[in-house]
């Protein structure tokens, strides 16, 4: 028997010792590390606080800005007699305003020039309100006051670019904080749009006139976007924080202001579609709507409590944090020794088996199941497990991929083949065996559809696309293929007909679009055209291009006859062998490179957009 000199004994067991060493030596690096991030995580922590906190002083001064336009809508709508007691609450209210304005650049650092533009708007409307509440009340004119109300919106709106700064700073500093500041932002911004739709028919009522279209709009269009923001945060489960405050404040949103507050609201609305007698005085709405919007103030600021609150657990635990893995590292020290032991024999071999495992599966090759021992850690059977999973998945996303690749070949807008799919298909010798004895191409293109972009929109455009695509396809035949060939251009291929099939189809599908009209989401209505260009061929790689060419040269004889009308091509018809081109061109096209095809593809599309 072969026998091995003690030597080798000896140097594994230094190898070991040296390995300890310099295991010890990087566990304690590492503990230091570990201690430098506590530390780091606990200053975080402590500015994330100190940066809500700041963001919160913004959100109020936003609020008071909001809530100076009361007192300034009673003083528009009010008598000469009135004025005293109403004049002292507006002043108390532009004293608040103006000391948390102050407060910003000293305790949120927000820059002072970009406070500036607010303060200037602020102080434009204020000199705008003294103005008109100095009219006599029978002679203040409806522009007038409607004017200064628009400009008391024009304040918070400017303030609008404080908010965007703080919250940009604070969830670029901390992802993690862009939750609360986003749902701040919202619940802000319920505050804000709900005094807005008060003020937006407070006119009218201020110089007793009825409700103009204006006002109905504005209040409507600011009404839906205050349920669209309630939508998106008008619960625990989207704000992620279950609290019995919140749930109150909830509750008291959907009873007094959405229950009575817009209740007072339809009310006025009600009365001032018939006239300029309204049941109450611009104070008086003033008084009774503002009542409703305090369950929205105070939602925002137990929000905005509660995520203080947590941010302070966060920041005491950072610190117990710090304090706890500096005790701990000690132990740590202490026991590596025999860690570095358990490791290799219950760690590093499976993980090297793992990593042969992983390597199988980035190769793609055959897997067979692992067979691990049953002494293994739980965490070990763990990860084999999610490798196991893994190539489940790596299985899974090869299905996946052949569906994409079904995606990719359809036109996301309309649902049809997209012209990737239709060109594989005309490119094709055996694409179909109803194509065998050739097909027709009809070429669609809607009339003026630039323009009908241009004037009402690409949403309404699209509309129009997917209404065309609609009421084509029921005239179309179970085995034509009906494709969106890019744009505002359709192709409908027709297997087995021949040109003047083709050339009749292409009239009913014209005479269709033209004498149904097509209505808008606006309410406009529509005649839409359309021109047609006809041409039959073969399929193959250069027939399909021949056949694509002479519809298109049909095409743009159809809008040069000035369009909404039907042209069939003039060539010939091709050859019974399609795929080949015409005598004394075939060396030729085989030397054209393949950017001068591209070139022509080019003009060709050059002359339809013409």
């Amino acid at each position: 028997m072969r026998s091995f000199p003690c030597g080798g004994d000896h140097s594994l067991r230094r190898k070991l010792l040296i390995g300890t060493g310099l295991a010890l030596i990087c566990t304690a690096i590492l503990a230091i590390s570990v201690i430098g991030q506590s530390l780091d995580d606990y200053r975080h922590a402590r500015q994330n606080l100190r940066g809500l906190e700041s963001f919160r002083l913004i959100l109020d001064t936003a609020n008071l800005l909001s809530a100076e336009r009361g007192p300034s809508n009673s003083v528009l709508g009010a008598t000469a007699a009135e004025h005293g007691a109403l004049r002292e609450r507006l002043a108390a209210f532009r004293a608040r305003s103006d000391a948390i304005l102050d407060q910003l650049t000293t305790n949120a650092g927000v820059p002072a020039e970009l406070l500036a533009p607010t303060k200037a708007q602020l102080q434009k409307g204020r000199q705008e309100v003294d103005r008109v509440a100095a009219i006599p009340r029978d002679r203040r004119g409806l522009q007038d006051v409607q004017s200064v109300i628009e400009n008391m919106f024009d304040v918070v709106d400017y303030f609008q670019s404080v908010i965007v700064w703080k919250a940009g700073d604070l969830t670029a500093q901390n992802p993690e904080l862009a939750a609360p500041v986003m749902i701040g932002r919202i619940f802000g911004e319920l505050r804000e749009f709900g005094g807005r739709i008060a003020s937006q028919i407070m006119a009218p009522i201020a110089v007793s006139q009825p409700l103009q279209l204006k006002h109905l709009v504005d209040s409507n269009r600011t009404r839906g976007r205050i349920l669209e923001l309630w939508r998106l945060a008008g619960n625990q489960k989207v704000i992620g924080i279950h609290d019995p405050r919140l749930a109150s404040d909830l509750g008291d949103i959907e009873l007094m202001f959405f229950g009575e507050g817009l209740g007072i609201l339809d009310g006025l609305v009600a009365e001032g579609r018939k006239s300029g007698n309204y049941s109450m005085t611009a104070d008086e709405f003033t008084v009774r709507f503002v009542n409703t919007l305090k369950p929205l103030e105070r939602l925002r600021g137990d929000f905005l409590d509660v995520t203080i609150e947590r941010l302070t657990a966060l920041r005491n635990g950072a610190l117990a944090t710090l304090v706890v893995t500096i005790a701990v590292t000690t132990v740590i020290l202490a026991i590596m020794v025999g860690l570095l032991i358990a490791a290799q024999r219950f760690v590093f071999g499976p993980l090297m088996r793992a990593r042969e495992a992983v390597i199988v599966l980035a190769e793609d090759r055959p897997t067979v199941p692992f067979q691990e021992p049953h002494h293994h850690a739980t965490e070990m059977r763990r990860l084999f497990d999610a490798i196991a999973i893994l190539r489940d998945s790596l299985t899974e996303r090869a299905s996946l991929t052949k569906k994409l690749k079904q995606q990719a070949e359809t036109d996301g807008l309309t649902g049809l083949m997209n012209r990737r799919a239709l060109d594989m298909i005309g490119e094709s010798h055996t694409s179909s065996q109803v194509m065998a004895d050739g097909a027709c191409l009809i070429l669609m293109d809607i009339d003026h559809f630039k323009s009908i972009n241009d004037r009402y929109g690409h949403l309404e455009g699209d509309h129009v696309l997917n209404e065309t695509v609609r009421r084509v396809r029921p005239m179309l035949g179970q085995n034509d293929i009906f494709a969106r060939f890019g744009g505002e251009e359709f192709v409908i291929l027709i297997p087995g007909r021949d040109l003047s099939e083709a050339n009749a189809l292409a009239k009913t599908i014209r005479a269709a679009l033209e004498t149904n009209e097509i209505a808008l989401s606006s309410g406009a209505v529509l005649t839409v055209t359309a021109s047609f260009g006809v041409a039959r061929g073969n399929l193959g790689q250069l027939a399909w291009r021949r056949l694509v060419e002479a519809a298109d040269a049909a095409l743009y004889r159809a809008k040069s006859d000035g369009r909404n009308c039907v042209r069939h091509s003039l060539t010939p018809q091709p050859t019974l062998v399609p795929d080949l081109p015409e005598d004394g061109n075939l060396n030729a096209l085989r030397e054209t490179p393949p950017q001068v095809l591209a070139i022509v593809g080019g003009v060709s599309a050059a002359k339809r957009s013409s």
